[in-house]
């Protein structure tokens, strides 16, 4: 879509520019090393936009499947494209779906039987000879599009015009952006097919450099895609020497076997393609998230029918958005306050976070609160309403921090509050058990003496108590 609307607006020469420039983009991006960021999509938005692909390749696969004549051009959106199906119903090519069916039930003979077999390869050559020897009436690649060239254009730089790389700014960096996240979701995807981990930031970088060799020789955009990746690891590749000799092997096609895949029928191809979207569709983990949780079905179901209805990198958006506004609503709900009043009269624990027995209490002058977990913004009205009472017929205030891994500025900005309002009421607060870190985000908001003192432990803190407020104020 994204290269038609170019091509319409600016011209072939356009596309090849926006192409080399998203390939100048994506190199920018590796070098950066912003491509480890992906690691950040949660595992329903992988889920979803897999499950999106898997609909869209297979509703393009459609007319091939059975060899249908529309009455116009094949529409790019879902339904408008399954409307147009529809209405030519009538024109099913008995042939065509004939050899799908042969390509499709091959391939789950020979994965039953001899899983070890190239079973895709298999099944093209299969249907590529029944349909030369019987002389059916299916479409190929050679009655279709004449053939495949056999040889490569000489290498040109596109028309670089500051006025041309303006107008087509919006579009390479729209070839960027897809471009990355659709390989690198594809990566992710295919790491959990193989269990091996890839490189994003490496990735990236060899996106962008086969961009600008594709606007050399005159070819558009590219991306790595599930498609072929998926196929790729179901007949058994294992590691990047795979993806290599595909290449390879595309080339010496086109070199040299250029006339034989000319009698490749589409509908055996349509019917590999079917085959790889039943795989790539995970049913399981489908089901699975929509059981899980609300939030999980909402983030899948929300990636999924944007992906297939309107936008492959709006569904990614969108999900990435949900997933993260419902981790900051899971993180909020985590987090605990806790009152206590100080133990003076028992041993000291050798463990300063552990937990508090309120009936052994003696001091009602010194009251603990214990925060525990996350404090960020998510999190900041749920603390600060309860640090809201901290001059209640107190006359000493302790906050343990000690089970707080992270303070962002709005819970420092909350604490600074807190302390501002203990100091008007002659409350005296002490900050026990946060870490450097989190002391050092709190002075930096100015949560420093005289407002408060710090203490690494509970212990230390009743120590501090038992000082004047005048002589600790000085130590």
């Amino acid at each position: 879509v994204l290269v038609a609307a170019t091509v319409q607006r600016e011209g072939v020469d356009g596309l090849l520019l926006a192409t080399m420039m998203a390939g100048v983009f994506l190199l920018a991006i590796g070098y950066l090393r912003l491509g480890t960021y992906i690691k950040f999509i949660p595992y329903p938005v992988t889920v979803g936009f897999t499950a999106g692909i898997a609909i869209i390749i297979f509703s393009g696969q459609i007319v091939e499947l059975f060899g249908l004549k529309l009455a116009g051009p094949e529409p790019g959106p879902l339904l408008p494209k399954l409307m147009a199906i529809g209405q030519a119903a009538g024109t099913v090519n008995i042939s065509a779906t004939l050899v799908a069916v042969l390509t499709i039930v091959t391939i789950v003979a020979v994965k039953r039987w001899r899983p070890g077999w190239p079973g895709m390869l298999i099944a093209v050559g299969l249907a590529s000879l029944v349909v030369a020897l019987l002389a059916l009436p299916a479409e190929t690649i050679g009655t279709r599009y004449g053939g495949i060239p056999r040889s490569l254009p000489f290498p040109t730089l596109p028309t670089l015009a500051m006025g041309k790389i303006v107008a087509v700014l919006p579009d390479a960096i729209a070839f960027a952006l897809l471009g990355a996240i659709e390989s690198l979701l594809s990566a992710v995807v295919a790491d959990g097919m193989t269990g091996r981990r890839h490189r994003s930031n490496c990735e990236l970088v060899a996106q962008g450099f086969a961009n600008i060799a594709s606007a050399l020789f005159g070819g558009i955009c590219v991306t790595g895609t599930i498609a072929r990746t998926a196929t790729n690891v179901r007949a058994g590749a294992h590691g990047p020497v795979s993806g290599m000799l595909h290449s390879l092997f595309l080339l010496v096609f086109m070199l040299v076997a250029a006339p034989l895949a000319s009698y490749i029928p589409l509908a055996a191809l349509a019917g590999v393609l079917a085959v790889v979207c039943w795989n790539m569709f995970e049913k399981q983990a489908f089901a699975t998230l929509l059981r899980a949780s609300r939030g999980d079905a909402l983030v899948l179901m929300a990636t999924f029918l944007i992906v297939v209805f309107r936008d492959l990198t709006e569904g990614i958006v969108v999900g990435f958005a949900l997933g993260s506004i419902l981790f900051i609503d899971r993180m909020a709900k985590s987090i605990a306050v806790e009152a206590h009043l100080v133990q003076d009269d028992v041993a000291d624990s050798v463990n300063a976070a552990s937990a508090y027995d309120a009936s052994e209490a003696s001091d009602a002058d010194t009251v603990v609160y214990r925060i525990s977990g996350a404090f960020f913004f998510g999190a900041a009205s749920t603390v600060g309403s309860v640090l809201d009472r901290i001059a209640d017929q107190r006359k000493n205030f302790i906050l343990d921090c000690s089970a707080v891994p992270f303070f962002d500025s709005t819970a420092a900005n909350v604490i600074e509050s807190a302390a501002h309002k203990a100091r008007r009421a002659g409350v005296r607060f002490i900050i026990a058990g946060a870490s450097p870190q989190i002391r050092r985000t709190l002075i930096n908001h100015g949560v420093k003496r005289p407002l408060v003192t710090y203490a690494a432990s509970i212990s230390d803190a009743r120590t501090q108590l038992a000082v004047p407020p005048a002589r600790a104020a000085t130590q």
